[in-house]
């Protein structure tokens, strides 16, 4: 297996050469050549799933990609990783019936109580067994719009040869969410907390990783979403999700998923194209609907700091979608040159680019499923009292947004789920706007917020943020 640059570089790089990069040499995304076809393999991992449970799944269709670490290496990874004792239970994505044709796919057991655990727990696994490989080190810049940078933190601490250096936008994630990351007082863990909003963050980890002498001398690496060894963690719970569902090979199912940066839902894309049987993939947006708009009229339009919304649903305050890159570069016919045109020119030169009268847009519907919606604040409250009180179930708000957007695109006989995003906990203020109580605190978090902090207060300036990281690594 090799992979390939969005925008055309002409290396071919294997999985463990690309698990410790972030963007390609040219800016671009890394994304297989083509995809594993697993279609007349699903009755095969149906077995696996139900014989031999998650872990073995996971290892089943990551070896797919991965073609450089031994299996016996590789499943002892997956094993390591998923396991009841860290996600809560031996199915680790239970599946929840909500009512007929609607369920919820719980992905928030894990340590920081997010699905973004799903794949950073396996990274960390991932990141210490390469490294120890070939005797390296690695130093993690990332950006962080609420749950990345929690679940990256815990899954790298204390693990050797790693360092993080996490940027979140100041004063914008909710007070659990700070208190997770900040209350970390391992030597190898540094937050940076940016004057801006989440793209500043990301503007500056992109940045950084495209001045690659800096990169190449101070060995840096990331766990954001654009990192492909991520996203592919992440395709194994669609699997999941559908067996679950499904009784027959024969059926298909849909998935609504709460998306800001593209990377979730995008890896259900990269299930789909596997031969996956989804009908529908909903990307459902809070008030910044750059991704709703696209989906709509063909037109992505990213915002500046001033233009994106602070919402009750903040770890979707996102208006510079990274993965989005990789699926428009297969909407396009993988035609790089296109795809380098419209990231790296127009995109930067005019801030938006309009697909609405390419003859590919009509294919992000009709040959690659995609569908969206966008929900409020308004939404988001009536939605969280209607599944308390009909439901007697406490969701978070993003996931709120996911099932007000899923009812708008529910077809009869095709079972729809809804991607679980966080626990309530996490987001407990609106919570209790909406339910009048607070949310039910699991075990072991009990006076986070109360912890001492460590945290570097800095400016949306990628040169500082490369300063600090040099001082820390050099120190």
């Amino acid at each position: 297996m090799r992979y390939l640059s969005t925008r055309g570089h002409p290396d071919r790089r294997r999985f463990c050469e690309i698990l410790l990069e972030g963007l390609a040499p040219d800016g671009g995304l890394y994304l297989p050549e083509s995809y594993p076809q697993v279609g007349p393999r699903l009755g095969d991992l149906r077995r696996v799933w139900a014989t031999r449970g998650y872990a073995d799944l996971a290892f089943e269709i990551l070896k797919l990609y991965i073609d450089d670490i031994p299996e016996a290496d590789l499943l002892a990874l997956c094993q390591r990783t998923y396991t009841a004792q860290v996600f809560g239970t031996p199915e680790i994505t239970p599946l929840k019936k909500l009512e007929d044709g609607l369920y919820l796919q719980a992905l928030s057991n894990g340590p920081t109580l997010a699905f973004k655990d799903m794949a950073m727990q396996l990274l960390g696994q991932l990141f210490e067994y390469e490294l120890a490989r070939r005797g390296e080190e690695l130093n993690i810049l990332g950006a962080t719009s609420g749950d990345t940078g929690s679940a990256a933190e815990y899954a790298m601490r204390g693990k050797k040869g790693v360092r993080v250096f996490m940027t979140s936008p100041h004063g914008r994630m909710s007070p659990f969410q700070q208190a997770q990351m900040f209350s970390l007082l391992d030597e190898n863990i540094h937050n940076i907390a940016i004057e801006g909003v989440f793209d500043d963050c990301q503007d500056i980890v992109k940045a950084v990783s495209a001045d690659l002498e800096f990169k190449r001398k101070f060995r840096i690496g990331t766990v954001n979403s654009i990192n492909w060894a991520r996203l592919l963690a992440q395709v194994v719970y669609y699997f999941a999700g559908y067996f679950q569902a499904t009784h027959s090979d024969a059926q298909t199912v849909s998935f609504t998923v709460p998306s800001g940066n593209f990377g979730n839902v995008c890896a259900g894309h990269v299930a789909r194209m596997m031969g996956l049987p989804i009908a529908r993939l909903v990307v459902a947006t809070n008030e910044n609907d750059v991704l709703d708009e696209f989906f709509r009229t063909g037109l992505y339009r990213v915002r500046g700091s001033a233009d994106t919304h602070e919402t009750s649903s903040p770890s979707m305050d996102i208006s510079r979608a990274s993965n989005f890159e990789r699926f428009l570069f297969d909407l396009l016919g993988r035609d790089a040159g296109v795809t380098r045109s419209l990231f790296a020119d127009t995109l930067g030169r005019q801030g938006f680019f309009d697909l609405g009268s390419h003859p590919a847009f009509a294919l992000a519907a009709s040959r690659y499923g995609f569908a969206s919606g966008k929900s409020t604040h308004a939404n988001r409250l009536a939605t969280l009292r209607d599944t308390d009180t009909r439901l007697g179930l406490v969701i978070d708000t993003h996931t709120a947004d996911g099932l007000k957007v899923a009812r708008e695109h529910l077809q009869a006989g095709v079972p729809m789920l809804v991607l679980e995003t966080a626990l309530p906990i996490k987001f407990a203020a609106t919570i209790e706007e909406a339910l009048g109580r607070l949310p039910e605190r699991p075990a072991g978090f009990e006076g986070l917020e109360d912890k001492p902090r460590r945290v570097k207060v800095m400016p949306a300036d990628a040169q500082q943020v490369k300063a600090y990281l040099a001082e820390q690594v050099g120190s």
